[in-house]
């Protein structure tokens, strides 16, 4: 057996057009769990109808995935050769003006949401405009998403607003998806201050591999992005970094204009111009390709171990409540 197989491999932002193709490719790619996003612009009912398919999904396809709610069914997917489906959010708008709902998705099953998606919303402001730091609803919005056991993720949220939800925030938080400014600079990376600053309170970074962020762009490769995931690791160091990929697989020019507006229909916020993986990494059933790279560039065992999923099993046990202390033991 290589090494990828025995890997828990944990994929931190995954916003294909999800089918059985995508699922069986997560098995093609040993994807062990991902975080897979059911809601970006859409409000409570439309976020509800998205969670309803997620559902449906789950019983069409129940010999390919399994529901996640505890690192224990993260274990168990793995024993399965199944791939443990954590629902997450990418911006808390579906929360609307209710807290209350926070909970509510919880007990669906949504164990990762993101703040806000690359604009304002009543909880704060997204990387694309000035920001105006967290409102006092975005304060309560995460006490409750912290009582209940919900992952904040602030990847396409600005600086002020993470800045403040981080200290803010009693466990941990992540920017699940971003690249380093230090290679890059674009309003979604992240600057060397604002990676390590997330640590020093006890965050993690994943890493991903969307090109318009990566410095060479439509020409990089899986090489060029474990480059950048090693440039994260030794800023912040090899237990507060993961993956995550923001593979977009299935997805047409739709989606890209739509997810490129605010709220998916007004102003242009940003040019992705065109979409293409990096070379080795195309698809999500090239996973153990990200395993080979690593070994090209010299990392040992414990370390590509750490960055592939043990990182994220820790953070997820945190952030849901769990003992840690016990979470490794899963592997």
């Amino acid at each position: 057996m290589d090494l990828h197989q025995e890997l828990v491999v944990i994929d931190g932002l995954i916003v294909s057009n999800f089918s059985r193709s995508v699922f069986e490719d997560m098995r093609r790619g040993g994807v062990t769990a991902a975080n897979c996003t059911c809601s970006i612009w859409e409000g409570f009912q439309a976020t509800m109808d998205n969670i309803a398919s997620w559902k449906r999904h789950f019983r069409d396809n129940d010999d390919l995935l399994l529901e996640v709610r505890t690192t224990t069914d993260i274990a168990t997917a793995k024993d399965a050769n199944k791939t443990g489906i954590i629902l997450g959010f990418q911006n808390g708008a579906a929360f609307e003006e209710n807290s209350g709902y926070v909970e509510l998705f919880k007990q669906l099953g949504v164990g990762i949401v993101q703040l806000a998606y690359n604009t304002q919303n009543l909880i704060g402001t997204g990387c694309y405009e000035p920001d105006g730091g967290l409102s006092g609803y975005g304060h309560e919005i995460i006490a409750e998403m912290n009582r209940v056991g919900v992952l904040i993720d602030l990847s396409h949220v600005g600086p002020k607003t993470s800045e403040e939800a981080i200290k803010a925030s009693v466990k941990p938080v992540t920017y699940s998806h971003c690249l380093p400014a230090g290679l890059k600079q674009h309003p979604r990376n992240k600057t060397d201050d604002q990676l390590k600053f997330i640590v020093e309170y006890g965050g993690f970074v994943g890493v991903t591999m969307f090109p318009p962020f990566l410095p060479r762009g439509v020409n990089s490769t899986v090489d060029d992005y474990v480059k950048a995931i090693d440039y994260v690791v030794n800023l912040v160091g090899v237990d507060h970094v993961g993956i995550g990929t923001d593979f977009t697989q299935g997805h047409g020019p739709d989606f890209f204009e739509w997810i490129s507006r605010d709220k998916g229909h007004g102003r242009r916020l940003v040019e992705l111009g065109e979409i293409v993986n990096p070379a080795g990494i195309r698809t999500i059933g090239e996973f153990p390709n990200i395993t080979a790279a690593m070994e090209r560039a010299g990392w040992n065992e414990p370390k590509i171990r750490k960055i592939m999923g043990e990182n994220w099993l820790r953070v997820l046990a945190d952030a849901w409540g769990e003992d840690s202390s016990q979470t490794l033991m899963l592997r």
